[in-house]
């Protein structure tokens, strides 16, 4: 599936964030930015809009757009909280999700198999992305789908950028199987805390993001 010229646009801007190209609290500039990809400015403010609702930009009234990093702490409060609204998902799904809703789960995680081998990261967290939706969706509870979609959301870029650190994708790989089987199993103990470690970021994995993240702080 071909995907959308501001989709683009969005990740390359995401991308010269998190390597320092554009440093927290710079303005970027819709003309500017159309200049440098090509394009007129519609697919720019698409891509920004994109970036403001996961919280990677501000839009400030009559003033523009701003690199918005968020602290450690912030960052590791949001990955707490987005861990245990999809460990309840976990639970709950494990004694509601379908038949057709599995064989989707283990079709997703073939495809993103498929990235792994092909070194694709870019790749497995589209994928990754529609692991997770299934499993929201699944819960059955459409409140906790939309809060769990909103803070997905919001913490998109940096979900990304992890899966870009070395080893990461096998891991994340093994994680999505255990999931899987914990919830083929009806094991709703087991399936929240498989996805509860799958999205924690904590010790190691936690500095590790950090560092990749250093550029753009500094």
């Amino acid at each position: 599936m071909e995907r959308k010229r501001s989709d683009l646009i969005a990740d390359a801007i995401e991308g010269m964030i998190f390597d320092g190209t554009f440093a927290d609290g710079e303005r970027l500039d819709e003309v500017q930015l159309a200049t440098r990809f090509s394009v007129s400015r519609t697919p720019v403010r698409e891509a920004l809009l994109r970036l403001a609702q996961s919280g990677l930009v501000e839009q400030l009234p009559r003033r523009g757009v701003f690199v918005r990093q968020p602290g450690p702490v912030e960052l590791i409060e949001m990955f707490e909280v987005m861990a245990e609204l999809e460990a309840v998902c976990a639970r709950l799904a494990a004694s509601r999700i379908t038949d057709a809703a599995l064989k989707d789960l283990h079709e997703t995680n073939a495809r993103c198999n498929a990235a792994v081998e092909a070194q694709d990261a870019d790749g497995y967290y589209r994928e990754n992305e529609r692991f997770h939706g299934i499993l929201y969706r699944q819960s059955g509870n459409g409140f906790l789908e939309q809060e769990c979609l909103r803070l997905h959301r919001r913490l998109q870029p940096f979900r990304r950028v992890q899966l870009r650190l070395r080893g990461r994708l096998r891991q994340s790989m093994s994680e999505h199987e255990a999931i899987v089987a914990a919830l083929e199993a009806g094991d709703g103990a087991g399936a929240a805390e498989a996805i509860r470690a799958h999205v924690a970021v904590q010790g190691e994995k936690f500095h590790h993001l950090m560092a990749s993240l250093k550029p753009a702080a500094e």
